[in-house]
């Protein structure tokens, strides 16, 4: 009996330290993951706080933060700091350049089909945009010039879009009917692209000594990437190897300074440039 009460004795007491402890155990777990979890909850609604007083929100998001932290949290960080993260431009990038590389007439075929359900001016615009940017440049300036003929036959954002898609397609002197008007009816809009689009009409209609000055104009204005490629452009094109050869030179300095993105954004222009150069009257000579 002795021994089996020892025994009992034993394994209650092994059972009920092993109890105790598995109970300290759990009872300690719950404390620490409350209190770390109370913590994380505060240090996310400070640093959302921080973050909404150096961004000028309006104070209730202070209230809504520290009285909610957990769920203010969540909203302030849907609602304001998501949008201002560079995160979701990011992201939209990205699905739409995977999307444009898993289906690339996408964009042109929804506008297509918008414009077929509802022909409206807006979905004209749309569909017109579409085709240039696809390269169906003659198709956008049609869309373009028709929709001149309705309500917006003055809209200097359709003259001027008109006017790239007429150019991209050799119909230069109409191109530049659209760019004079712009220039006279308002020449601050879209001052620097609408000059460079000049210049590339008058050198496409052959005039050019108008394209000279209207490119000197330009680069004396502004001395952007785009009016230095687009001169050189047209330089290389004449066979003007002084004038195209100082402007490579800029660009070369000029690109060492840029970004990827940067460089990927202006990498059409440079292929032309590098056409440009390439064919040029004074490098087959």
């Amino acid at each position: 009996m002795g021994s089996l009460g020892s025994s009992v004795v034993r394994w209650f007491w092994s059972d009920g330290r092993l109890c105790w402890a598995n109970g300290l155990g759990a009872a300690w777990g719950e404390m620490v993951m409350s209190f770390f979890g109370i913590g994380l909850h505060v240090l996310v609604a400070l640093f959302f706080a921080i973050h909404a007083v150096r961004t000028s929100q309006p104070m209730y998001w202070l209230l809504i933060l520290f009285m909610f932290p957990g769920l203010g949290s969540v909203v302030y960080f849907v609602a304001i700091y998501l949008p201002d993260s560079r995160l979701p431009q990011g992201a939209a990038k990205g699905l739409a350049a995977a999307a444009r590389t898993l289906d690339p007439s996408r964009d042109l075929r929804q506008a297509r089909e918008a414009f077929e359900f509802t022909p409206t001016a807006q979905n004209q615009m749309r569909l017109a945009s579409a085709q240039l940017a696809a390269g169906a440049a003659a198709d956008a300036a049609t869309n373009y010039e028709a929709c001149l003929k309705g309500p917006f036959a003055g809209d200097p954002e359709i003259q001027y879009c008109a006017a790239c898609a007429l150019v991209e397609c050799g119909r230069f002197s109409q191109a530049l009917e659209h760019v004079l008007a712009i220039s006279k009816a308002d020449s601050h809009f879209r001052a620097e692209q609408v000059s460079v689009l000049t210049a590339r009409a008058y050198a496409g209609t052959g005039d050019t000594v108008n394209a000279k000055l209207e490119f000197e104009s330009a680069l004396r204005r502004w001395a952007s990437f785009e009016v230095r490629a687009e001169y050189a452009i047209f330089a290389w094109g004449i066979g003007d190897t002084a004038t195209a050869s100082a402007l490579d030179g800029e660009i070369d300095a000029l690109a060492r300074r840029w970004t990827r993105h940067t460089r990927e954004l202006n990498a059409p222009v440079l292929k032309r440039l590098a056409a440009a150069r390439a064919a040029s009257p004074s490098r087959l000579a």
